[in-house]
Formats: C-alpha cells, structure tokens, sequence
C-alpha cells in the first residue's frame, strides 16, 4: 500500500511546475474510512497521521464499531458504572479507547479490558474474589501487599495439607473460544535495596503430585486438566483448559477451581495472584495483559 501512495505524492511536476496528479489527500473520505475499517486498530492509528483527509475518515464511528465487541454495551453497563451513559453519547474510538483500559467491577475484585489488537475480551480475577480453603487461619495463608500483582495483592500459602481453591464468574462472552489460566507463584518475593528478591526457602510438596484444574460452564461443558508447579522465584501462567462462547446474549457462569487434595504430605510456599479469561487469539502470554 505504501509504494502506491507514495505514487500519487508529488506535488510539482520534474519541471518545477504545478502537478496534475492526484495527491494522497485528494482520495474521498468515504473511501478512506472503508479502507481503516478492515484493519487492526493499531495501524488505524498510525494512518490517521499522515494528514487531515485519514485523520478525519479514522473518527467514523462505524470503523470503531466494527471493532467493538457484540456485546459491548453489556461490558459498559458492568465496567464503567456511573461513565455508562456518557460513553455511550459519545463517539465510537472514544468507547473503544475506555474500554482497552482496565477497568475494575464486582468491588474492585474483577477488571475487564479489550486486547489493542486483536478486539478480544480479557478478564482478570483477584484471589479476593476466590474461595480457598483456611483462608481465614493465619496458620496457613496470609494476603500480602506486592507491585506484582495488577490487583496489587496476593494470596501467600504458608503450608496445608487439603489444597482447595474456587472462583465463578458470570459474564456475556462474544461467540469464541477462551482460555482459563492461573497467575501463580513458588515463593514469596519482596524488594529489598530497590531490587527484586524472592524467597525460595519455604517451598516444598509440589513436586510430589501436580495439582489439578478444573472448568465448568453453565451450558454442560467441562475440562478438566493437571500440571506441576514448578520454576521458583518467577510468575507463571498455567493453561487451566479453554471453553467456547456460541452466543453473545447469553450470560454463561463460568466456574474454575484448582486442587491437590493428597492428604499424605504438605505443600507450602505459593503465591495465589488471579485467574485469566481470554479470548484465544490474545497471543504473547502474560504481555496480553497490561497494567
């Protein structure tokens, strides 16, 4: 595309006269906007740039529409509350825009945004809004405060013998596949001296039995699946299973635990961050979700 604009840019002709060629500015609005509609938002960006004809033609709002998930009045009516109204008055890049920042729902234990360039939903859910086993028995976990972590909290398991970690969401995913992971970590880090320290000394039981993850859904899907813990001192993201969405007006329960229920050993020092829910096309593992 770029070597045929860069055809029709000349202003003066090799003479120094005026040009009779038609010049990039000079391609009807309309045509340009059908163009910017049929690629990924990103680029939509970067040419609105090259000049006022592309810079007008990327605000129409059934350009940004198209890229607007099917039920993107639902997530506006869950995420931005009290902004709802006036998202919806304005214009369609604006929403778009609102909803590729996180934002936070369900007391601020939820967030939901759109992925920049692939238009898909991205959920995260806080280990507050999870049902775990002793929870309550210092004895056995503790939250603590961490940068790491989006929700700038984490769930620290000291030790245990019974594993039990449950969490739900009701949501109306767009038709698709998603994917569950869990944001876990073996040990407790910290900074110290402005540096990033963790320790690793209180881990153990993990390399026994994995653990098991399982997924159900509202409409009789389930998955069920099983990983070790492993790589110490480091975030990682385990892939629970992956379910499918066929209607975007229907609200689905999504429910997902985690387990190792082998009462013969104990197993300590792990940091419970959230769970993940993405569409599957959002690529780049944990960089698919910013901060």
């Amino acid at each position: 595309m770029g070597a045929n604009f860069s055809s029709c840019v000349c202003d003066e002709d090799n003479d120094g006269g005026s040009s009779m060629r038609p010049r990039l500015g000079d391609i009807p609005e309309s045509c340009v906007a059908f163009v910017l509609m049929h690629m990924d938002p990103p680029d939509i960006c970067k040419l609105a740039r090259l000049n006022k004809a592309f810079r007008a033609a990327s605000l129409a709002d059934f350009i940004w529409e198209s890229k607007l998930p099917l039920n993107y009045k639902f997530i506006m009516e869950k995420a931005l509350e009290d902004d709802y109204f006036v998202a919806e008055l304005g214009k369609k890049k604006d929403v778009y825009a609102r909803l590729c920042r996180p934002n936070l729902f369900d007391n601020g234990t939820k967030e939901i945004w759109l992925d920049k360039k692939t238009c898909g939903v991205c959920l995260a859910i806080s280990s507050k809004a999870l049902r775990i086993t002793g929870i309550d028995d210092r004895r056995y976990w503790n939250y603590i405060s961490t940068e790491e972590s989006r929700f700038h909290i984490v769930a620290y398991l000291q030790q245990i013998w019974w594993l039990e970690l449950e969490g739900d969401i009701e949501f109306q995913f767009p038709p698709g596949t998603y994917s569950v992971f869990f944001r876990l970590q073996l040990g407790k880090s910290s900074k110290r001296l402005g540096r990033r320290v963790c320790n690793t000394e209180n881990i153990h039981g993990w390399d026994i039995k994995p653990v098991k993850f399982q997924i159900t859904t509202s409409n009789g899907q389930h998955v069920v699946s099983q990983s070790y813990l492993d790589n110490p001192g480091n975030w990682v993201l385990y892939h629970a299973g992956n379910f499918d969405s066929k209607s975007y007006g229907d609200l689905m329960k999504i429910k997902f635990s985690l387990t190792q229920i082998d009462c013969t050993h104990i197993k300590g020092g792990l940091c419970v961050d959230s769970i993940f829910i993405c569409n599957i096309d959002v690529k780049n593992g944990v960089d698919c979700f910013p901060r």
